[in-house]
């Protein structure tokens, strides 16, 4: 798949999460996610994080992949729930193309 392919499918979902925003609840579970608690979707994003964690030490690559799926969608679903999505993100990386780890991180001041 090509990259521009790639940032598609990321806008694809990206526009379905957005669609689903004001959906019920009960029936749509990005809707839940956007619900009144913020705290269910961080606690799912760290579950999600763990999990890809616990695939790439198992070393199953097509497991590492379903579970990054898994965390990259609740990563979208945290964007849009502040505003944001993948072409942000998308932008910060480019800013960030060639530029030493070392150096962007001091740079942030963190």
């Amino acid at each position: 798949m090509a990259a521009n392919d790639a940032a598609d499918v990321l806008a694809r979902v990206a526009a379905a999460i957005e669609a689903r925003r004001g959906a019920d609840p009960a029936a749509s579970y990005v809707a839940s996610l956007l619900g009144a608690n913020p705290d269910r979707l961080l606690k799912k994003i760290g579950e999600e994080a763990t999990e890809t964690v616990l695939a790439a030490k198992d070393g199953d690559k097509m497991h590492v992949i379903a579970e990054v799926a898994d965390l990259w969608f609740h990563c979208l679903v945290l964007l849009a729930r502040h505003g944001l999505g993948p072409d942000d993100v998308l932008r910060e990386l480019a800013r960030r193309e060639g530029v030493s780890g070392h150096a962007e991180k001091a740079s942030r001041g963190r």
